[in-house]
């Protein structure tokens, strides 16, 4: 193990050195946590504090909480996925391509400015938690999937043409089956963003339960330890999710890693 390697810039690493340099700095981070919470005014909670606040969030349902709101993540991105993937893989057809690029556009709306006009089509609070995942998570998931399909080298779609392809077969064969594995990508993005939108879009909802919920009832009273642990869950849960597509996508598609 040659130390010096760490140092040099694009040096690839076996995986073993990579990983004691992840573990050296998760270790370091986490003393440096502990020793700058020793005096009597923190930033942050002392780690003991954000322990005994994870117990009492365990004790009070913290499984079913995140239960609830992997399945809300779950159905927005369901709906997402599909509206966004049928209008993307019809968008080469001039008449629905400014359809695709409009809605693209609307990703500078505030959040505010789209739960207005939602509150007027849904009356559910629930379903008002869905739609607003689905429309916000929507307008970006379609960005980046138009990215995609502009990346595509012209000369895939003229190999396609040579063999006698017609457009739909082209549309098929090099646009939706060729990229499938940066559909997966690109839903890791997007669903982290999404993630992120849950203590928002969960408030709208109270009796829903989430992590969200859980957030605000700790804010709410002050419980800076239980809103730390709560932050951590909700870190590692997403961190867990990220690795399980990214995992999908190397098995799936073998060939995205070459």
């Amino acid at each position: 193990m040659d130390i010096k390697n760490w140092l040099r810039p694009f040096e690839k690493l076996p995986r073993r050195e990579a990983t004691l340099i992840a573990l050296g700095w998760a270790i370091f981070l986490f003393f440096y946590w502990w020793l700058m919470t020793r005096g009597e005014k923190n930033l942050f909670p002392p780690p003991e504090k954000v322990w005994q606040g994870l117990q009492a969030l365990y004790q009070e349902g913290l499984v079913v909480h995140i239960g609830s709101s992997l399945w809300l993540c779950l159905q927005a991105t369901l709906i997402s996925v599909v509206f966004s993937l049928l209008l993307t893989y019809l968008s080469p057809i001039p008449l629905l391509r400014p359809l695709a690029k409009g809605l693209s556009r609307l990703r500078y709306l505030p959040l505010t400015g789209i739960t207005f006009y939602l509150a007027i089509l849904v009356h559910d609070a629930r379903s008002m938690q869905v739609w607003v995942l689905v429309v916000f998570m929507s307008l970006y998931f379609i960005t980046s999937l138009l990215g995609v399909l502009s990346d595509i080298p012209e000369d895939e779609i003229n190999h396609a043409r040579a063999l006698g392809c017609s457009r739909w077969e082209v549309l098929l064969e090099v646009v939706i089956k060729g990229r499938l594995d940066y559909v997966i990508d690109v839903l890791r993005q997007n669903l982290a963003i999404t993630w992120m939108m849950l203590v928002t879009v969960e408030s709208i909802l109270v009796a829903a339960g989430g992590l969200g919920v859980l957030i605000k009832n700790s804010d709410k009273f002050m419980n800076h330890g239980r809103i730390m642990a709560l932050q951590l869950v909700i870190l590692f849960v997403g961190l867990g999710i990220d690795v399980l597509l990214n995992y999908a996508r190397k098995t799936l598609f073998r060939y995205s890693t070459i």
